[in-house]
């Protein structure tokens, strides 16, 4: 069982979460909702999440098979629904940025498992009704 610790430190709306080892989140509203800029929103922090998933999973695949990793980024852009509440994410888009000696079939072909198949924050997204979509790149250099 996964147990979160979660407690108010800074104005009305910050709040620190905190993991069972420790791991500290700041996340806040925004300032025209009465926050004052302490950390990160807690719909972001779900992208965000998403992110740090795909990415671990996508690393262990090109791993597996042999890939050589340099450099590794993702860029990710959320819309959410325009006037409901509340206001689900409903088009996200992430472009998965690869350097390094690295098959760009192989790379499409982990970044498509993790978003369909391994990701779990991808498919709680999907389930809540938002449409992902994905670009790869691969810059193409030899390891030193």
């Amino acid at each position: 069982m996964i147990k979160i610790n979660l407690k108010r430190v800074a104005g009305d709306f910050g709040f620190e979460a905190t993991d069972a080892s420790g791991h500290v989140l700041k996340m806040d509203t925004s300032t025209e909702s009465g926050g004052v800029d302490f950390g990160i929103r807690p719909m972001q922090v779900l992208l965000m999440g998403m992110g740090g998933c795909s990415g671990i999973d996508i690393v262990m695949i090109l791993q597996k098979q042999r890939q050589t990793i340099v450099d590794f980024s993702m860029h990710i852009e959320g819309e959410r629904e325009a006037g409901k509440e509340p206001s689900l994410w409903e088009n996200v888009k992430l472009v998965f940025e690869l350097t390094g000696d690295i098959d760009l079939d192989k790379a499409q072909r982990a970044c498509d498992l993790s978003m369909n198949k391994y990701c779990s924050v991808a498919e709680t997204l999907r389930r809540g009704g938002a449409n992902l979509s994905w670009e790869v790149r691969v810059t193409k250099v030899t390891a030193s």
